[in-house]
């Protein structure tokens, strides 16, 4: 099959996966497999060969990001079980000061989610968020707004999260290397937070003055407020020190930096290389976790945590495998070629249709991640039609697909309830504050990433 009525199968198996997914609420994993398996087949693909393509999908994506997913999991684990995340949270309260609570919450929240999903990292976080308000009178629902925002900007952004490093992988396989520009996806997602960052800071201010939480009538006692906040720390014991709290992700960060640095200046350090490969960095980041888990006392709880977050954290892997498995699939069939041969406009469009995609995807499924992870398999065999087909566009087009992946949250998506039921919301307001921030901070990552592309 080609041609149009490829494209129709194409359309009609996407809004298939969707309808699984998100009314007959079918797992993302077994909705994606089975989806790929019967386009391969409707696409007139090799009976024979598609086994084999499935397992090149499936095993390309473990080979290539598992194990950094995994290791950035137990990382996030470890921050959040040992307090450093708690630390990291005070250190930038400090920084920005407890009179601009919402930009304290918006900075810690979009520095935890690096490593720590943005779900737990608003539970990890809204404690002391509850704090803030009633030590400074500002508005719940803003702090709220300003944390949710700060979070997912990273989680769609910024690897090591699942759902970026994914899509940089699946992009950087046409011909380029995702070793040798993790950090370059890394550097332009912060970059491209900026401007999010500011629309969400704003739009917490702006809502918060219109809506009222439900708990903010229940704030009335200093002590109490602060008592709870004081019962968090102590429940820590000793906090780990402001280094040793930030070390598990900054180290790696530098260690890909330096690697990077070095490859550019063409010089050729093999411990440099070996320590600043994704997998040995972030290795380091773990065992710098560990030593945190060794100085709180709780080196016990080790294998507990290790089996916990495996658990979690195996869901994840088989979702983007199974975006990879997709990928792979449409990569396969006829589609591409015939979209290349007949898309002279889709050239025009750049940045632009990667992010309709994923956030199509996002708005009517719900996972930021399987959105994510299916746009970049869609997308990567289109980067030289596009004009991205370079190290800098494919970074640009991963960083299009995460705004997209925000675009927008709403009652399919779990965050959107995490943040409703912990922000003390109705299910109203949840779509006022959480769902028009994520359409705004969407938009606003797609204007970002525009701009970048005209500088680079």
């Amino acid at each position: 099959m080609t041609g149009i009525p490829l494209i129709i199968a194409f359309v009609i198996a996407i809004v298939i996966m969707i309808v699984l997914i998100s009314k007959f609420k079918v797992h993302p994993f077994l909705s994606i497999m089975l989806v790929a398996l019967v386009f391969a087949i409707i696409a007139g693909l090799n009976i024979a060969k598609i086994p084999d393509i499935i397992g090149d999908g499936f095993s390309g994506t473990f080979k290539s990001i598992g194990i950094v997913i995994i290791l950035g999991a137990l990382i996030g684990t470890l921050l959040e079980k040992t307090g450093a995340a708690l630390k990291m949270a005070d250190v930038v309260v400090r920084l920005v000061g407890k009179n601009h609570p919402e930009a304290a919450m918006l900075i810690m929240g979009w520095i935890v989610s690096i490593p720590v999903f943005c779900d737990s990292g608003f539970v990890i976080l809204n404690p002391i968020r509850r704090a803030l308000v009633k030590r400074t009178g500002h508005s719940s629902i803003a702090t709220s707004v300003a944390l949710s925002m700060g979070l997912y900007i990273s989680h769609c952004f910024i690897p090591p999260t699942p759902g970026p490093i994914a899509a940089a992988n699946t992009l950087y396989e046409q011909g380029l290397s995702i070793e040798a520009n993790l950090l370059l996806v890394m550097g332009i997602g912060a970059l491209a937070s900026i401007l999010p960052m500011l629309v969400g800071y704003l739009y917490a201010i702006f809502i918060g003055k219109r809506i009222k939480a439900k708990d903010e009538a229940d704030m009335s006692l200093d002590g109490e407020v602060v008592k709870t906040y004081e019962e968090l720390v102590a429940s820590y014991g000793k906090l780990p020190s402001s280094f040793m709290s930030f070390a598990p992700i900054v180290v790696p960060i530098i260690l890909m930096g330096l690697s990077s640095a070095f490859n550019m200046a063409g010089l050729s350090v093999a411990f440099v290389s070996f320590l600043g490969k994704p997998i040995m960095a972030l290795a380091v980041g773990l065992i710098l976790g560990i030593v945190l888990l060794a100085q709180s006392g709780k080196m016990k709880d080790f294998y507990t945590l290790t089996n916990d977050t495996l658990r979690v954290t195996g869901p994840i892997l088989f979702v983007t495998a199974a975006g990879g498995v997709l990928g792979k699939v449409i990569a396969s069939t006829d589609l591409v070629p015939y979209i290349q041969a007949n898309a002279g406009n889709l050239s025009y469009l750049g940045l632009v249709f990667p992010f309709i995609i994923s956030a199509v995807l996002k708005t009517a499924q719900g996972s930021s991640t399987v959105a994510i992870t299916t746009t970049a398999g869609i997308v990567a065999p289109l980067l030289g039609t596009l004009g991205m087909a370079t190290e800098v566009g494919a970074a640009l087009v991963t960083i299009a697909i995460g705004a997209g992946a925000m675009t927008v949250s709403h009652a399919n998506d779990s965050y959107f309830w995490v943040v409703t039921n912990f922000g003390s919301m109705e299910v109203e307001d949840g779509y006022k504050t959480q769902t028009v921030g994520t359409l705004l901070i969407g938009l606003a990552g797609l204007v970002s990433t525009l701009l970048i592309s005209m500088i680079v």
